[in-house]
């Protein structure tokens, strides 16, 4: 029998580092020894028992590093992938963990692709004694060829666990176990014996989803404005002055931020700067009571700021219309 086929595209981060030695799980990033994808198969040759993979190069880079023009040349990637194999069943991408949850979200909002997407990174580089970078990417493809991933949009795997992509964060800084889908818990788990899956995400995901990056040259600015004690707007105007077209307040929970910066918000709003309110408690939808409602604010429903940035850029690819984009936070 045929193992099913599934491309590993590889763009650097922790899975794809070695460091001084097996101890070092911290500091390898000064060694600068990071193997490209085809590298990273060779070092894991266990990955052969589970399919057929074979790797495609992208680029080696910092996920601190990353931002709109490599999320579209990934979702651009993906799809040439799906266009020119026959056969595929799945496509794993190995990412660095900093910004993995937002490259996966990215993804879920605009990939064109049919077969089941993951993304994966590791927590300790290859090189490290109890690594887990290999049995993450062991169990990404998997999952990834796995007929029932189908449907359930792009996917995060890491600690034998399987994720949405817009329900995922990183929770800490060096844990295995950091990533966790705060209000959901987890879509199922890769296990020795079988990829089992308990839910489905019912949010519009990709394919099937109306942003289509494909041809746009740049994305919207939008910026991240922290609500903290005493805050005062400082930021939120330098953000307006900078052209910012949208901004997403990670304000205080339930979803508030100061006086101060809330006028500095209203003044963004009656400049067309759309103001989207997220929290910082990283868990919990924000309610779009009176007082939101009266300044003009949007809301980021249980998005976490740094997926509500992500999405709002891509509304306002669409449409400038506040109703219009409220409505597709409320859609996916």
């Amino acid at each position: 029998m045929s193992k099913p086929k599934v491309a590993f595209i590889g763009t650097g981060g922790t899975i794809a580092s070695l460091g001084r030695g097996p101890l070092d799980i911290q500091d390898y990033g000064a060694a600068g020894n990071v193997m490209h994808a085809d590298a990273i198969l060779a070092h894991w040759p266990d990955v052969a028992s589970v399919a057929d993979v074979f790797a495609v190069r992208y680029r080696n880079i910092p996920s601190t590093a990353i931002g709109f023009a490599d999320w579209k040349a990934l979702a651009a990637l993906c799809a040439q992938v799906e266009a020119e194999t026959p056969d595929l069943a799945g496509i794993v991408i190995g990412h660095g963990t900093a910004t993995l949850e937002e490259t996966a979200y990215f993804l879920d909002l605009t990939v064109k692709v049919k077969v089941p997407v993951v993304v994966v990174g590791a927590q300790r580089p290859s090189s490290a004694l109890s690594s887990d970078a290999g049995l993450n990417l062991v169990n990404a493809v998997r999952v990834a060829a796995s007929p029932e991933a189908r449907g359930l949009g792009v996917l995060v795997l890491l600690n034998d666990e399987i994720h949405a992509a817009r329900e995922v964060t990183k929770t800490a800084t060096s844990r295995l176990q950091t990533f966790r889908s705060p209000d959901f818990g987890v879509l199922g788990h890769a296990d020795g014996d079988a990829i089992a899956f308990y839910r489905r995400p019912i949010r519009r995901c990709a394919p099937d989803t109306e942003f289509d990056v494909a041809n746009l040259e740049a994305f919207p600015r939008v910026d991240i404005a922290y609500a903290y004690a005493g805050c005062d707007g400082t930021a939120v105007r330098a953000f307006v002055a900078a052209g910012a077209r949208g901004i997403v307040s990670a304000g205080f929970a339930p979803g508030f931020t100061s006086p101060d910066e809330a006028d500095a918000l209203k003044e963004a709003v009656s400049k067309g700067v759309v103001v989207v309110q997220s929290t910082r408690a990283g868990s919990g939808r924000v309610f779009r009571g009176t007082k939101l409602r009266e300044s003009g604010f949007l809301v980021a429903d249980n998005l976490n700021p740094q997926k509500a940035r992500i999405l709002l850029a891509l509304a306002l690819t669409r449409t400038a219309d506040p109703d219009a984009i409220m409505t597709m936070f409320q859609t996916y």
